[in-house]
């Protein structure tokens, strides 16, 4: 039986295809804060608004392409079974050719039935328009994990976790929760890599290797590393 290596995944590798993390510019968009668009009282307030900011942002990922990380993790699959957990909302590990990837906090190619959170579509182009409705008549919104709103996939997260042989941390500070705790899911003895420019030690994980260095850089060594083992 192949081992399982577990990825998760943040901003910092999608940083590195020129998409822009969710708190660039101090957390600015034109003026707004991110809560000021990314919440349920900002869609309640101005919809329209919203719209634009996730239209933005879905016209850029049209604009980027995976990186070397991307396509290094899909080079794992030859020998274990991947199980990508990613905190990012863009679609890069599957284009980078991945094939298990969980989304932690949507999808933003994706788009959702406001009155039915089960009618979920791919919206066609990048953008989402007021008066765009599912079949039941309501106005689509983005199929994003909004500030204020609980995250539907971690459950099953921690379950993929669970079961790492090995588990690999990407470009992600740590900090976000609910995903930041995922890690400590994972078993006492499983391998444990944490690959960010910013990566600090941790006092309460065993086997843990810290690599400061850029996911382009350090990802395609260490898959070539594991691939060898």
């Amino acid at each position: 039986m192949k081992k399982r290596i577990v990825v998760l995944s943040g901003a910092g590798m999608s940083a590195e295809s020129g998409l822009k993390t969710f708190r660039d510019n101090d957390g600015l968009w034109n003026n707004h804060r991110v809560e000021e668009v990314a919440s349920p009282e900002a869609w309640a307030a101005d919809m329209d608004l919203v719209l634009e900011f996730y239209n933005q942002r879905r016209k850029q990922l049209h604009e980027c392409e995976p990186n070397t990380a991307h396509v290094a993790l899909a080079k794992l699959e030859k020998k274990f079974d991947v199980q990508i957990v990613t905190q990012n909302v863009d679609d890069l590990h599957e284009r980078g050719g991945s094939s298990n990837i969980l989304h932690l906090h949507g999808e933003l190619k994706k788009v959702r039935s406001t009155v039915d959170p089960s009618l979920v579509f791919e919206l066609e182009g990048w953008e989402l328009k007021a008066g765009d409705t599912c079949p039941k008549g309501s106005q689509l919104r983005p199929h994003i994990v909004w500030f204020g709103e609980s995250v539907p996939n971690i459950t099953k997260a921690a379950e993929i976790v669970r079961e790492a042989d090995i588990m690999l941390v990407i470009g992600t500070s740590m900090q976000v929760y609910p995903a930041a705790g995922l890690v400590h899911y994972a078993p006492v003895d499983s391998l444990k890599y944490y690959i960010d420019p910013a990566a600090s030690e941790s006092s309460t994980l065993s086997n843990l290797q810290v690599i400061r260095d850029k996911a382009g850089t350090a990802v395609p060594k260490l898959v070539d590393e594991l691939l060898s083992m």
